[in-house]
Parts: structure tokens; sequence; C-alpha cells
């Protein structure tokens, strides 16, 4: 049960941090967003003249009205003062094609404008000149929503219930004439919920809409805000920072001005005691309105930046205090710096007076040294010789013991054998075997293989290493079956020690001549110095022994 609890207890602690990490990043993003604002207004510039570029002289007055509409639609939520400009050649347009429908729609769109620009009266007058009874079905959407959103604005400059429930009155008719399957439709019914306080209800079906969406969708911006203000209302203090930032993010980079998004992260940070992200903010939030001339926004903007602004010089005064305090610590340390300075410098006079008696010291104390260290080497290469003498003589004595043994284990067979045809009086057959050189020839095949199989046990890259000291088209190559031939058998015999070639002759059943002109061929082939070589034969192994 304590198993089950502890994973549990990890589970969620790597659930919020990995939350917590996601939400930094989302930050991190609007950060870079704010910072690089103008690049995204630049681009949207861009957009619109290079579109203005293909305007035709030859159009004619509904294609111009068409190409004025595509304006007022990029020029909307970017700068109203310029939709407003084209949406009046647009109603001008109408007017002399007495066109009913293109005149209401002009309408329509003028009072939409004017009320998020602060025309109230304009475009109250506008919408009332309008009559519903006459508007052609397919404008009813534009006609409700302008409607709403006049409501909106008015409540946002004069607070009013009354503004409340007509804002919700103008939604339900809404709702009543668009497809229920567009999204305009989904958006409008969950904001219903949202005044409703069906908050889950509200929060599934954004979460459904925003699955697979993407951040330059125009409607992105909308659906995150609508989660932002969820979590708001359910205090998920993670989720609000998220939503909102994903909704500011989107909407800088497609350099929408009217937004609501970094107005309410704003006032979020403010309240967690974050002045400085919530003036960054405010800031942007209220250069966007300005830029836009979308009046209500900057009415609510400059009340928040009034409160956020004082917190924000009351922290730079705290700050600028603290800088005092700072400096002022600083001074006393660097007084404190100037003093110990003084102090260690007349420490180091006295120090390098003692240095120059003791370099003279040092000097004597060096050559000791390098006495000390000569005197080690060779005794460390003395040591490794032992080293090396000790595990040659252990090898050897075991391997002795077992190569006596063997060899009288032969001679007791030999002996049998004998022994059995001299009772039967085989004599000639006696004979025979005491003639033969068989047996002595076996034995000393034998003996040599031992030989090269204890040695190379004892010394594994003599062959490479003996090779090594040769010049390369005088290296010995060993044949197929063999371990060593004569010539390794007797640098062999000389790395164990026995450098007589009397002694190396006997063991070999070789002439001294034989043996003398093997040892002469071998120094003649070294790539060393010929006086060197057999003593570097010798050194054979040494080095990995001590390593």
């Amino acid at each position: 049960m304590k198993n089950y609890f502890l994973f549990f207890i990890t589970l969620l602690v790597s659930f919020f941090g990995y939350s917590s990490n996601s939400t930094d990043t989302i930050l991190d993003k609007l950060n870079d967003a704010v910072k690089n604002k103008q690049y995204y207004v630049r681009l949207k510039e861009e957009r619109i003249l290079n579109f203005k570029k293909i305007k035709s002289e030859e159009l004619s007055k509904e294609q111009e009205y068409n190409y004025n509409q595509a304006l007022y639609e990029e020029y909307q939520k970017f700068k109203s003062d310029s939709a407003i400009f084209y949406i009046k050649k647009n109603l001008k347009i109408a007017e002399e094609l007495h066109k009913k429908e293109l005149l209401n729609l002009a309408q329509l769109q003028l009072a939409n404008l004017y009320s998020s620009t602060g025309k109230y009266r304009e475009s109250e007058a506008i919408i009332k000149s309008i009559n519903k009874k006459e508007l052609e079905k397919s404008l009813l959407p534009n006609y409700y929503v302008t409607y709403r959103e006049f409501y909106e604005h008015y409540n946002a400059n004069s607070p009013n219930w009354g503004f409340i429930e007509q804002i919700g009155k103008y939604r339900d008719s809404l709702l009543g004439v668009l497809n229920p399957n567009s999204l305009d439709y989904k958006i409008n019914k969950i904001q219903k919920d949202i005044y409703h306080k069906k908050f889950d209800v509200a929060e599934k079906e954004l979460l459904s809409l925003l699955k697979g969406m993407k951040d330059d969708n125009p409607q992105f911006a909308m659906i995150t805000y609508l989660l932002g203000n969820i979590s708001e209302k359910t205090n998920k203090i993670n989720l609000v920072k998220k939503y909102y930032a994903l909704s500011a993010t989107s909407d800088i980079k497609q350099a929408i001005k009217d937004n609501a998004s970094q107005q309410e992260l704003a006032m979020v940070f403010y309240e967690l005691g974050d002045v400085d992200m919530a003036y960054k903010l405010t800031q942007s939030a209220i250069e966007d309105a300005l830029y836009c001339n979308v009046q209500f926004r900057t009415l609510l903007m400059s009340q928040l930046y009034s409160i956020i602004n004082t917190a924000y010089l009351e922290r730079e005064a705290q700050r600028k205090t603290e800088l005092q305090v700072y400096l002022l610590c600083i001074s006393l340390l660097s007084l404190f710096l100037i003093v110990a300075v003084i102090y260690v410098y007349k420490q180091m006079e006295k120090v390098s007076r003692i240095r120059g008696e003791l370099y003279e010291t040092s000097q004597k104390l060096a050559e000791l040294n390098k006495d000390i260290t000569e005197a080690n080497n060779q005794l460390q290469e003395r040591n490794a010789q032992l080293s090396e003498s000790n595990h040659i003589k252990e090898e050897y004595i075991a391997n002795f013991f077992s190569l006596c043994s063997a060899y009288i284990n032969k001679l007791e067979n030999y002996r049998v054998i004998l022994n059995k045809k001299a009772t039967a009086k085989q004599f000639d057959e006696i004979y025979k075997m005491l003639k033969s050189t068989t047996l002595v020839d076996n034995e000393l095949e034998e003996l040599y293989r031992n030989f090269d199989t204890i040695f190379l046990s004892l010394y594994p890259t003599f062959v490479k290493d003996f090779n090594a000291l040769l010049i390369p088209e005088e290296q010995i190559i060993v044949k197929h079956g063999e371990l060593l031939n004569t010539e390794l058998r007797i640098f062999a015999l000389i790395r164990l020690g026995i450098t007589d070639s009397v002694k190396i002759a006997a063991f070999l059943r070789y002439s001294l001549s034989t043996i003398y002109n093997y040892r002469t061929r071998g120094r003649n082939k070294a790539i060393v110095s010929r006086n060197d070589f057999e003593e570097m034969v010798i050194k054979i192994g040494l080095l990995s022994q001590k390593a």
C-alpha cells in the first residue's frame, strides 16, 4: 500500500512539474512575441501593401466594393481608422449601385467600428436606421453581432446591468440564425454557457475545438482566451497564465491590435506580485489599443495602467533604495579592499625578501631531489628486474616439477617396456630401441615446444616487440604451427638472462659458432644501435610488468 502511495505522489509531482515547465515555455514564447511585435506589424503592413499593388484601374463598382471589403477585413482588428475609410468608400459605392444588401452590410460594419472607437451615438444611430424586417436573411448574423458588440463596448465604458442583459438577448438572437454546425455558433454557445456558469460544459467544448487547431487560426486566440477566462473563474492559476499567454501570443503574431488577453494576463501577474511582467504587458496592451484606436480598450487599460504603473514605480523606488544600500556597501568594501591591498603589499615585500633566501635553498633542494629521483629510478628498475626474476622463477619452478614428473613417468614406462622385452629375451628389439634416436628427438621437440609455450605465457608480445627492434624487411615471420623458431629461441634465452653462448649452444644442441652467427646476424638486422640491441632485448616486457 505504501509503495502505491509513493508512486501516486511521484506521479503528481511529475505532472505538476511538467505543467509548470510547459507554462514557462509558453510565457517565454509570449515574451519573444512582445519583443518582436514590430516585426509582425511590419509583415502585416507588407501584406496589405502587396495587396494594394494588385488593384487595377479597370475594376467594376462591385469588384471595387469587394476589394475595399478585403482591405476592411485586414484593417478591422489592426487599424480602425483605415477600416472606417474603406467602409465609407463602400457606402458610397453601394448607394451608387442602389444595392440595399451591400449598403446594409457596409452600415453594419461601420456601426461596429464606430462602437469600438468610442463613437457610441453615431454607432447607435446607424443601427437604428436599419429596419430589421427589411434586412436580408444573410445579414441577420451581422445585425445581431453588431448590436451585441455595441452593448459590450458601451458596457466597458459605462458598466450597466441593463447592457449585460442586452448582450445576452442579442447573443440568443444570433444563435437562432447561425448554422449550429458553424464555429461561430459554437463559440457564441460557449460564451452563453460561461455566462450561466456552466464551466465544465464550456471547457470541454473549447478543448474539443482547440484540438488540432494551429495558433495562426483567427479563432485560436478567442478559444484560448475563453479557456483562460474559465480557468480564472475556477481558480486554476497555471491554466489561466497558459491560455491567456497562448491567446496573447497568437494575437501579436497575427498583428491583431484589438485584443483582451494581454490586459487580462497583466492583471493576473499583478495579483501574483509579478509587477515587472504586469507592467510590460500593460504597456504592450495600451500601445495596441492606441495603435488600433479601440477606445473602450484604451479606457480599460488606462484604469489598469494607473494601478500597475503605481506599483511599478514603487518597485523601482524600492530597487533604487536597495541600489543605494548596495552602493554604500560596495564603497565600504572598496575602502576595506584598499586597506587590505596596502597591507598585502607590505607583506609581499617581506615575502619577496624571504623568497630570495628560499630560492637558494630551493636550488639546493632541487639538486638533491634530482639525485633522489635518479636513485629512485634505479631502485624501481632493480625492483622491476627482481620482480620479473621472481616471476620467472615461480613459473619455471612450477613447470620444472611438471616436466620432471612427466620425464620420470616416461622413463618408468621405458624401463617397463625394456624389462618386458628382456624377460621375453627379445634382445634384438632391445638393441634396436637403444640404437634409435627417435625418442631423444621427440623429447627434444617436446622440450622446445614446452619452452616456447612457457616463455610466451611470460612474454606474450615477445615476437612483436622483438620484430620492432629489427628493420622492417628483416623482421621474422614464424611458420604456421610454430611458436618460436631457432633465432627467436636464442634471443628468448638472452631475455631470460642466459647470455653465455656456450650454455645457449648446449641447450639448443647447436655448435658455438652457429649461436655466435645468429647473435651477430641479429645485431646486424637491428634498427637500433648494435651495442644496445641485446640490452634492449633483455628489457622486452619490462615496461608492461611495471604497469
